[in-house]
């Protein structure tokens, strides 16, 4: 397999020399930049409300101009909701807030049809959408509702669509979930299954706010100050833009270094670490692949690029991988998280590329 990769793919001069920039079709340069200007007016106005978090933002904007979708979990009282209805108002896109509960239906979801009185007198249904037909969906705490209203808010992040009586609807795009989850109250929770959590593009693990940011906090919550944001950004907008982040070229020796990364998560397989035969159950799957690809070109582009580097995707990965890896009971009780068993990955995959090949593939 290695004599086949080193015949198939042009060597570089430098170990960490990844491919040299891709063709620019005419016109793109300009809108590159005018995504980047974006991208950092965007992130400008939500700092106007919210204090610090810079990964939690960064991620949540980079899922947004590519097309995935955040799980966030952090305890109560961080920001997220707020992060998310600012978001909404900074890219004027229609915004809505679900909460999550037992009692909840998939209908008070997706909406449903409802008996009306027509012109002429007579009666028909009518279907009256529910609260996920917004441009961007906040699922406050997803795991307290039953696997069924969870899999009614999954099919539509999947489909781009639900199905009510039978009957196909189309949601608006752009589309972004962002779903919550609360690490510490686990009472009369119902735990996201695998392949469900495998529809998100991202997790991120919101964490507490330093001694600075937290002062910062105090003085814009308690001292009656109206903090209001500008429109950056719209829909259509977005959509223009997202087509051109995925023409950002990558090259066969980027492919090749992520499907390692996400082989090496495999026990099964030879590509495995050690410590991954010893504590994981369940590798990744190629959603995680695919997760790493397209944030690494949002991070290309920003970062002045025409081009994605195995550094790009590294930049993205736990956030890409986290809620992919399945653990044993063995790595629970002996501490280990799945960031640590990525991590390992990442750094046995570069070690290994640059012994076989000189350099990281």
């Amino acid at each position: 397999m290695d004599d086949e990769l080193r015949a198939d793919v042009k060597q570089p001069e430098s170990a960490l020399d990844e491919v040299e920039p891709g063709p620019v079709e005419a016109g793109d340069e300009e809108l590159l930049s005018e995504l980047r200007e974006m991208f950092d007016r965007v992130k400008q106005e939500i700092g106007r409300v919210i204090v610090g978090q810079e990964t939690v933002v960064d991620t949540v904007l980079i899922a947004m101009m590519i097309g995935g979708h955040v799980l966030l979990e952090g305890v109560p009282g961080l920001g997220k909701t707020l992060l998310v209805r600012t978001l909404s108002q900074v890219m004027n896109m229609s915004f809505s807030r679900i909460q999550f509960t037992p009692d909840l239906m998939p209908s008070d979801i997706t909406g449903t049809n409802m008996l009306v009185e027509t012109a002429g007198g007579g009666r028909a249904f009518q279907f009256r959408p529910g609260p996920v037909f917004a441009n961007i969906v906040l699922a406050d705490e997803i795991n307290r509702a039953t696997p069924k209203t969870q899999s009614a808010l999954l099919e539509a992040m999947q489909e781009g669509s639900v199905t009510v009586f039978g009957e196909r609807h189309v949601l608006s795009q752009p589309f972004l979930v962002m779903a919550t989850e609360n690490p510490l109250e686990l009472e009369g929770t119902y735990p996201l299954p695998e392949a469900q959590l495998d529809r998100f593009m991202f997790k991120v693990n919101v964490g507490y706010p330093s001694l600075g940011e937290m002062t910062t906090i105090l003085r814009r919550t308690t001292e009656g100050a109206d903090i209001s944001v500008r429109q950056v950004m719209d829909g259509p907008t977005l959509l223009r833009l997202r087509q051109i982040l995925l023409r950002t070229p990558v090259s066969i020796p980027v492919y090749n270094y992520a499907s390692r990364v996400i082989l090496a998560t495999h026990p099964e397989s030879d590509e495995a670490t050690d410590l991954v035969k010893k504590y994981v159950r369940f590798g990744v799957s190629p959603r995680g692949a695919q997760a790493m690809v397209l944030g690494g070109k949002v991070r290309a582009v920003l970062s002045g690029r025409h081009y994605v580097s195995y550094l790009d995707l590294n930049d993205v990965a736990l956030t890409a991988l986290r809620h992919r890896v399945i653990l044993n009971y063995e790595a629970e009780a002996d501490g280990v998280t799945p960031d640590a068993v990525i991590q390992n990955v990442l750094e046995e995959v570069r070690k290994r590329g640059e012994k076989r090949f000189g350099r990281v593939i």
